[in-house]
């Protein structure tokens, strides 16, 4: 229980910042939107500029790892969709947010150092495939979705090379080849843009909360934290070690990544668009708080914990 409450505390800690900051007026309002601005059109695409162009993948891709944990979070990004849409009327890139935030996982602050502690060297490898992939296929597909309706084919593509996100992941793949090549003085730029994204994300995910509270009210923020704490990695799990052959550090790994709470990259979707802000900040805080006892008991029953 301790362990798990010093590798979320941190999150917990630079939101609370944020959240007190506006409390006692110290920052406006404009300055969250500033700060999320910043983090989602720089540092996010440095931060998958630098993952992708650095990234060591094997030439024989692990098929049952990729579609063990995808598959999974296909699924409970159609789920929450669906639920967003018939149960709670949210319409447009509100469904978008919805499903991101039910699919997304917070690897940084939880996922890294909880996974390296249950598995250690044995889950470095699986854990660093799933680093370098899983954010731009998200943040790609919620990219297309949210961009992709209503749109001309032609819109769509030139909206698609003009996002931020989709310049961040295509300059990165496209770097692979001459990493070397690469400055150093330029590295150090980018590691300290990308460096700024997790703080500088979470404390205007504080100043987001102070405005809106529980605003989208609880029924939503509980569905995603169930999807994305429970359901996603029972998924996961079900099709790693019952369907796919694989070893067990790679299938508790793909489990466990399942396993975090919603990441902060729903909440600075949300901003880019200004729609679903309170439920994707509600949700992320909702299912911070959640995993420190989900996080325990996935730990537990797959024989880590």
């Amino acid at each position: 229980m301790l362990s798990s409450l010093l590798i979320v505390l941190p999150v917990f800690g630079l939101i609370a910042i944020g959240y007190a900051a506006r409390w006692v007026k110290l920052l406006r309002e404009t300055t969250g939107e500033g700060l999320s601005d910043f983090v989602f059109v720089l540092a996010v695409p440095c931060l998958l500029f630098k993952t992708l162009a650095t990234a060591a993948i094997p030439p024989d891709q692990p098929w049952g790892y990729w579609v063990s944990y995808f598959t999974g979070l296909a699924i409970v990004w159609v789920i929450a969709q669906l639920v967003a849409r018939q149960l709670f009327a949210r319409k447009g890139p509100e469904l978008v947010v919805s499903g991101f935030a039910a699919a997304q996982s917070n690897t940084v602050f939880v996922g890294v150092p909880m996974i390296l502690k249950a598995y250690g060297e044995a889950g470095a490898v699986p854990l660093g495939l799933l680093l370098a992939v899983h954010l731009p296929v998200t943040m790609t597909a919620a990219t297309m979705l949210a961009e992709g309706r209503g749109t001309s084919p032609l819109l769509l593509l030139k909206r698609l090379f003009t996002h931020p996100i989709v310049v961040g992941i295509l300059l990165g793949s496209a770097a692979r080849p001459f990493v070397a090549l690469v400055p150093t003085p330029l590295w150090s730029i980018v590691d300290l843009i990308a460096g700024a994204a997790v703080p500088c994300a979470l404390i205007s995910l504080g100043i987001a909360l102070r405005r809106y509270g529980l605003a989208s009210g609880i029924g939503l923020p509980a569905v995603l934290s169930f999807l994305k704490l429970v359901l996603h990695p029972l998924i996961v799990f079900l099709l790693a070690t019952k369907v796919f052959a694989m070893p067990v550090a790679w299938a508790g790994v793909a489990v466990l990544f399942a396993a975090c709470p919603c990441g902060i990259n729903a909440y600075l979707f949300a901003e880019r668009y200004k729609q679903g802000v309170a439920d994707a900040s509600s949700a992320i805080a909702l299912s911070t708080a959640l995993s420190l006892f989900t996080t325990i008991g996935w730990l537990t029953f797959l024989g880590v914990g």
